[in-house]
């Protein structure tokens, strides 16, 4: 499950959290666009549930300098020894330049540097090393993790995702269907890696609001330049080629409308509890060793009782833990 929970505060959510692996999860992963920040929600998790696996999908590369996301994830395997997997991916311009200031240089390189760096930071050594995109000067962590933290990678096209089968320990996939888990697996090319996947669920028997919540964000995310050349690479490009033109001249709305209704029920999985949990075994079976269910707000989970009541419906799998 994704953490924070949709319409809750986070003090609110101690009871929910509590209560998953008693209903079927196993994981608790966060992410980090314009919400909280991607450590607090699991921070929260480890002190209230130690039987969840914890897990950042992601932490940008460029927001945080190098040695600050090892002291954050040394911290959180403290709190969570043997439980905490860090995350690591390049993000996007719009979360790095436009809301952060930072320039988005080289996200390949970076992502390679930071996950090079993190590694030896890590592991307690000292280091010191001129990097391509970053140098460093005598870097220790004064209290590194007692046990050695899993680094995955947000992964969407070739060069990345091989890089996450090469030096990573596994690889986080986006907004992808179950059909599209097949060719990222081939791509990262290592039968050891971990194939984390982050799929979005609208669990409501009201097909025409998850579609309308998954019609804008397919929108919003799909336009991003790095998203957009994954679906060409997934052979999406002429089903997308209208919404990427409105979206472009600033037609947003347009865009919106633009997105095929069949493109959305790959990409969202929606509808009765029962048939939700079907959907997302799909991507098990496919190569995807820990789906991760991004909840999306629905009439059904407008309240905390609504929400809990979603959570057990979701959870409650035929002995199937993942």
């Amino acid at each position: 499950m994704s953490l924070p929970l949709p319409g809750v505060t986070l003090p609110a959510q101690a009871e929910l959290v509590r209560a998953l692996p008693d209903q079927g999860y196993t994981d608790a992963w966060s992410s980090e666009t314009a919400g909280v920040d991607a450590f607090t929600p699991l921070a929260l998790a480890a002190s209230w549930q130690p039987r969840l696996e914890l897990g950042t999908a992601i932490v940008p590369v460029f927001t945080r300098g190098p040695a600050l996301i090892a002291q954050s994830a040394a911290g959180l395997a403290e709190l969570a020894p043997g439980r905490f997997s860090l995350g690591l991916g390049a993000s996007s311009p719009a979360i790095v330049e436009q809301w952060n200031g930072i320039g988005y240089d080289r996200p390949y390189r970076r992502t390679r540097d930071v996950l090079r760096f993190v590694r030896r930071a890590l592991s307690g050594e000292k280091v010191t090393g001129e990097f391509d995109t970053f140098s460093v000067d005598g870097f220790r962590l004064e209290r590194p993790p007692a046990e050695r933290v899993p680094i995955l990678l947000a992964a969407l096209r070739p060069q990345m995702l091989a890089l996450a089968g090469r030096e990573a320990d596994g690889a986080i996939l986006n907004w992808l269907a179950a059909g599209d888990v097949a060719r990222c697996v081939a791509a990262v090319g290592n039968p050891a890696s971990r194939i984390v996947a982050r799929i979005f669920v609208c669990p409501t028997s009201d097909a025409g609001h998850a579609r309308a919540v998954g019609r804008r964000l397919i929108a919003a995310y799909l336009s991003v330049p790095a998203y957009a050349e994954f679906h060409r690479w997934l052979g999406r490009g002429p089903r997308l080629e209208r919404m990427w033109q409105l979206w472009q001249a600033g037609d947003r709305a347009a865009a919106v409308e633009a997105v095929p209704e069949g493109l959305i029920d790959e990409l969202v999985v929606h509808g009765s509890p029962d048939r939700c949990r079907e959907q997302v075994r799909r991507y098990v079976t496919a190569g995807v060793q820990t789906p991760v269910i991004a909840l999306l707000p629905s009439p059904e989970t407008a309240t905390v009782e609504g929400l809990a009541a979603v959570l057990a419906g979701l959870g409650a799998t035929d002995g199937a833990s993942r």
